[in-house]
């Protein structure tokens, strides 16, 4: 029964879903591509294949990026197989294109209601169905099970906070992760939460960002570009709604916004001390964060402008960039405080090269922090708030291996990545713990690689 009104539920809110995805495809157009995919509708028949068909679900970026090592990993042990990727987001699908080979096919998943994910197993037959981390849907579960498809949950990771709504909705949640066929969780910790929620988990192989290696090009043109600034780049990274607000009042309070080349050399100095870059989360605000910058006062280039290089403006508008006023700087650089913004994607090797200090979004809000694995990997060291509940035990590995500071508050992360960065020697022993933390942690790729190809086999051979 309770089953049935769930589905009912999803049924009615289809006419919602579609409404949201095109208000936000007026902000990301990507969301607009193949509509009636997320409903189950496909232009065309799939063509026939010799080997297996290895569906992954990789919802939005981070996942994607986790799966391609995975992908790797597969195609070297099952060189015949033919991937089915689906994503949730507009960038985890934009990602997912780098990954597909000849023969390869990419899709929506469907929204969780019985016709369409009908449609979907029909359509596409995978032989197996790959779960990256956290994603979730009853029906689907469900459905593979009453197929006869083997459906697991790999490189899973379940928060305590996650854990607690799982439990408040434990009619819903219980049954479909007793369904999977198999979990393979990234911690002990996971493991354990994830038992709790009748989970089969079959054991604990590490985290597949660990092996992950980040675009060389981008890291060594950002280390390139920070080497000619001339001064510590900071680095607001991956950040979340009322983190920007957050940071540019702290430095509107202790930076001078002189206003005129006549400004006193000390408060050119003190403004231009360190270099500031914010690079939002999500990119449907890009635009909503430069608007923020302008009206506390400061300038604003955006990496989406920048030729060859940042401007090396000591910190101040250079001509040609928007004042806070929105006005063109003339000949004269004026003497207003700029801040950068990454508005770009898939460049974050790019923007932890070019910083010496990464503070971590997410974490100075309640949202649980973000990826701090990825910065670890360009030897960027990072400070984190005291929000990490999504990514708990890499962040105390992180911890203890020295890649990483926590602190309290914005405030004092701010004056600690400052210290960081003025402080060479100390930086050079984090940029150290960062090499180790990364390397120590790494092979969940072959590990989860292995149990997969063992799952297809005992499959094909029950087949």
């Amino acid at each position: 029964m309770t089953h049935q009104l769930y589905s009912l539920l999803m049924w009615l809110a289809q006419p919602l879903f579609r409404r949201k995805l095109r208000r936000r495809g007026q902000q990301e157009p990507g969301y607009l591509q193949a509509l009636d995919e997320r409903f189950g509708h496909y232009p065309a028949a799939v063509q026939a294949h010799s080997g297996p068909t290895v569906w992954i679900h990789a919802v939005s970026l981070g996942e994607t990026r986790a799966a391609a090592v995975l992908i790797n990993a597969l195609r070297e042990r099952l060189p015949t197989m033919r991937l089915l990727l689906t994503h949730g987001t507009a960038t985890g699908r934009a990602e997912g294109q780098k990954l597909l080979a000849k023969g390869d096919l990419q899709a929506w998943l469907p929204w969780d209601t019985p016709g369409a994910v009908q449609r979907f197993l029909a359509h596409f037959r995978p032989s197996i169905g790959v779960l990256m981390e956290t994603e979730i849907w009853p029906i689907l579960v469900h459905a593979c099970k009453a197929h006869g498809l083997p459906l697991v949950l790999a490189n899973a990771r379940l928060s305590e906070k996650s854990l607690r709504q799982a439990q408040r909705l434990a009619w819903l949640a219980r049954p479909a992760y007793a369904a999977l066929t198999a979990v393979w969780a990234q911690t002990d910790a996971d493991a354990q939460r994830l038992r709790s929620l009748g989970a089969t988990v079959r054991g604990v192989l590490g985290n597949l960002k660990f092996d992950a290696t980040p675009n060389a090009d981008q890291l060594a043109r950002g280390r390139a570009w920070r080497a000619s600034v001339g001064r510590p780049v900071l680095m607001l990274a991956s950040s979340r709604a009322g983190e920007e607000l957050a940071l540019l009042k702290i430095l509107k309070e202790n930076m001078p916004l002189a206003q005129s080349g006549t400004a006193q050399n000390d408060t050119k100095k003190r403004a231009s001390d360190v270099q500031w870059l914010i690079v939002p989360r999500h990119p449907q605000r890009f635009d909503e964060v430069a608007a923020l910058i302008q009206a506390h006062g400061f300038s604003v280039s955006r990496r989406s402008v920048w030729d060859d290089a940042p401007p090396n403006g000591e910190g101040f508008t250079p001509a040609g960039f928007a004042s806070s006023d929105g006005a063109l700087a003339d000949e004269r650089a004026t003497h207003t405080p700029c801040i950068w913004l990454g508005d770009s994607l898939g460049e974050m090797a790019l923007y932890y090269g070019l910083a010496d200090v990464a503070l971590l979004g997410g974490s100075f809000e309640p949202l649980g922090g973000q990826n701090l694995i990825e910065a670890a990997a360009c030897g960027c060291p990072v400070v984190m708030g005291p929000h990490t509940f999504n990514f708990t035990e890499a962040a105390e590995q992180a911890l203890v291996a020295g890649a990483a500071v926590r602190v309290d508050d914005l405030q004092q992360a701010v004056e600690q990545a400052r210290q960081l960065a003025a402080d060479t020697s100390l930086r050079a022993s984090y940029i150290l713990g960062c090499s180790a933390f990364t390397h120590m942690h790494q092979g969940a790729a072959k590990r989860l690689a292995d149990v997969l190809v063992k799952e297809i086999s005992f499959e094909s051979r029950g087949s």
